[in-house]
C-alpha cells in the first residue's frame, strides 16, 4: 500500500519506507510549521507551493521559495519545516522505483535545486493531488509524478553527457556524485568548504572531483563557493538589519577587510551602498545574480 506522510499545525514525524512498500513512491508533505524528516533508502523530491520551507540535510541548510525545488540522495535524510503559510509537497522514491522511471524516461533523477514556471508548479500540485486520492490503489498512480519531476531536471541530461565514463550508467553515476558536491556548496554557504570535505562526500580523490567539477560546471569548487558565500552576504544584506560586521562573519570571512574586498569585486559597489539601493527596489529586482 502507497504511504501518504502529510504534517501540518506543528507537528513533526520522521518518514521511513517500509519494507512491504518497495517499488512504489509515497506522496509526502508539509505545511503550516510542520515538519517531516525522511528515513530509509528513499531519494526525496520537495516542491514548494506557497510560503516557504527550511531544509535540513547531510548537505547542509536550505530555504525553499515558492516554485523552487528540492532532490536530495538516499544517504541525505533531509528534514523539512513549512514556515506558518508554507505548504511543500514532494514523492518518496526506493531504488527498484527510480530504475523503473529510468527505463519509462531513459532518465534518472538526481540531487539538484532548481526553479519551476507557474505551469509547471500548478501540474506538479494537480499530479501530486491526484496521486494522492487514487495510490492506494493504484501502484502507478504516481508516475505521471514522477515523469514531470524527471522533466524538471531535464536540463541535467547535457551535464550528464558531459562526465567522463564509457557508459551511460558511469557518466550518471559520476553526474550525481558531483551534483550531491553542488548541493553540499550551497548548503553551507555560511563558510568556506575545504576540496577534502567534496572528496570524501563524493568517494572521488580530490585532483578528480576539481577537475571533474570543473569541466561540468565551468567552474571551480573553489570559485562557487566564494560565490554562493558572497551571493548570501547580498540577500543577509537585502532582508535582514544584520551589521555589515555580522553579515561578513555570517558568510565565512575572516574579517570586514577581506569581505568589503571581495563584495566589491563580485558587486561593483560597497555592501553599505549595495543595501541603501536594494531598499529602494522590489525583491525580485534585488537579488542577486546568480551567474
Amino acid at each position: 500500500m502507497q504511504q501518504l506522510a502529510w504534517v501540518d499545525r506543528g507537528q513533526s514525524v520522521t518518514f521511513e519506507k517500509l519494507a512491504e512498500d518497495e517499488a512504489r513512491p509515497d506522496c509526502i508533505g508539509v505545511s503550516r510549521l510542520g515538519s517531516l524528516q525522511t528515513s530509509g533508502s528513499v531519494f526525496t523530491v520537495w516542491m514548494q507551493m506557497r510560503g516557504s520551507a527550511w531544509v535540513e540535510s547531510k548537505e547542509g541548510q536550505f530555504r525553499l521559495r515558492p516554485r523552487e525545488w528540492l532532490a536530495f540522495e538516499k544517504e541525505s535524510r533531509p528534514m523539512v519545516q513549512a514556515s506558518r503559510d508554507g505548504l511543500c509537497v514532494g514523492v518518496a522514491v526506493d531504488a527498484q522505483a527510480l530504475r523503473m522511471l529510468g527505463m519509462l524516461a531513459d532518465a534518472g533523477l538526481y540531487s539538484g535545486h532548481g526553479r519551476m514556471s507557474w505551469t509547471e508548479a500548478r501540474m506538479a500540485l494537480r499530479l501530486w493531488r491526484e496521486a494522492q486520492a487514487s495510490g492506494a490503489d493504484n501502484p502507478l498512480a504516481l508516475r505521471p509524478l514522477l515523469l514531470h519531476v524527471a522533466a524538471l531536471q531535464r536540463g541535467f541530461a547535457e551535464g550528464v553527457q558531459r562526465c567522463p565514463g564509457r557508459s551511460r550508467q558511469r557518466k550518471r553515476q559520476v553526474f550525481g556524485r558531483m551534483q550531491r558536491a553542488r548541493m553540499f556548496l550551497e548548503g553551507n554557504s555560511h563558510r568556506v568548504v575545504r576540496i577534502g570535505e567534496l572528496a570524501e562526500l563524493t568517494n572521488f580523490s580530490s585532483w578528480y572531483l576539481s577537475k571533474t567539477f570543473h569541466s561540468l560546471y565551468q567552474e571551480s569548487p573553489q570559485s562557487l563557493s566564494a560565490r554562493l558565500r558572497l551571493e548570501r552576504a547580498a540577500t543577509l544584506l537585502r532582508d535582514t538589519d544584520m551589521m555589515i560586521g555580522e553579515v561578513a562573519e555570517a558568510s565565512g570571512f575572516d574579517n570586514c577587510c577581506s569581505f568589503a574586498r571581495a563584495f566589491r569585486a563580485r558587486f561593483g559597489q560597497s555592501a553599505t551602498r549595495y543595501r541603501e539601493a536594494s531598499a529602494h527596489l522590489p525583491p525580485e529586482s534585488a537579488k542577486p545574480a546568480m551567474g
